[in-house]
């Protein structure tokens, strides 16, 4: 499905079946001289073919189209490669560019989930049943890297990257000063929040993830234009609730922790998940592994603020509250 956003904008719905986000919002901006299309979709027939009947109903010339990738998971990037020409420029972050290196590989990331209590016995299947495993660009896409504060032109739009580090560590949204449009990627979404993990130690991802939303608080936006689900206008009464809602989760956490010493995946198992599943033993183990980095992403900020403690003196890490 195809709609006009504003002038010269306009949103192609991509599905992403088994997928709880439901679609991709890939946006086109067309002009005289140059496209841009932001965001693709996951490297998946359905998603290939949605996006090429979108450009074709829009008669985009992909000779004369560049890219923006907003982060570096699938469901944004997949596609990129396939569908950038010879004439296509590839705009991404610098940051996330390095999932690419040769040696970024997931063994470092099982290894972390493994010391966090994720079962040995399911970590390879939870790879292969990862979307970013399963649907990423088969080759390495030839990059043009971006920073914060950086400048994409095309037609009479004027976009300025932001650096919002959080969902990933690269993470950019696009803002129009003039037309006050933020393009907000999975930044800040709507009807769903937007998932934070932490698969590093080093890397306070919900910090970060909060300070990006006071980065872009006092942005004059009068549209947000999100990757998923509804575009929306209240830019501020969103971040309110969405660092409510983080305030309410790592509560949550605390309450799960009580008294004892617990690892990350014993800790997501008694936390609450919007998921169609009675009991932790029927969820899906994507999503057990997706509801895992979440714990540890609120487990990480909690001990940065000095409310839990993380014990390293085992194979299997475990946190403990600093108020036993």
């Amino acid at each position: 499905m195809v709609k006009e956003v504003k002038s010269g904008l306009f949103c192609i719905e991509v599905p992403l079946p088994n997928s709880p986000l439901k679609e991709l919002n890939s946006y086109v901006i067309k002009s005289d001289n140059r496209n841009l299309i932001i965001d693709t979709g996951f490297n998946r027939e359905i998603c290939l073919e949605a996006m090429l009947k979108g450009i074709s109903e829009l008669d985009i010339d992909l000779s004369k189209t560049d890219f923006m990738i907003t982060h570096m998971h699938a469901d944004h990037s997949g596609l990129v490669t396939r569908l950038a020409t010879e004439t296509s420029i590839i705009y991404f972050s610098r940051i996330d560019a390095k999932v690419y290196d040769e040696d970024n590989n997931w063994k470092d990331m099982i290894d972390y989930a493994e010391i966090n209590g994720f079962p040995a016995d399911e970590l390879m299947k939870a790879l292969h049943n990862h979307p970013g495993y399963k649907y990423s660009p088969k080759t390495v896409p030839k990059f043009n890297l971006i920073d914060d504060n950086d400048i994409i032109e095309i037609g009479n739009y004027r976009l300025k990257c932001v650096a919002t580090p959080g969902h990933t560590e690269g993470h950019i949204c696009l803002y129009d000063e003039d037309k006050k449009i933020l393009f907000s990627g999975d930044h800040i979404l709507y009807n769903i929040t937007p998932h934070i993990e932490s698969w590093a130690y080093q890397i306070n991802a919900l910090k970060n993830y909060m300070d990006s939303l006071e980065k872009v608080y006092n942005l004059q936006v009068d549209i947000v234009l999100p990757g998923h689900r509804t575009l929306f206008t209240d830019l501020k009464a969103r971040i309110d609730e969405l660092k409510e809602h983080h305030a309410v989760r790592a509560d949550e956490v605390m309450d799960v922790l009580g008294k004892a010493k617990k690892n990350a995946y014993d800790i997501a198992s008694g936390m609450s998940w919007d998921i169609d599943c009675e009991r932790w033993e029927d969820f899906p183990i994507a999503q057990k592994w997706f509801a895992t980095g979440e714990a540890i992403a609120h487990l990480r900020y909690l001990e940065s603020e000095g409310r839990i403690k993380r014990n390293t003196g085992q194979n299997i890490v475990t946190f403990s509250s600093c108020a036993n």
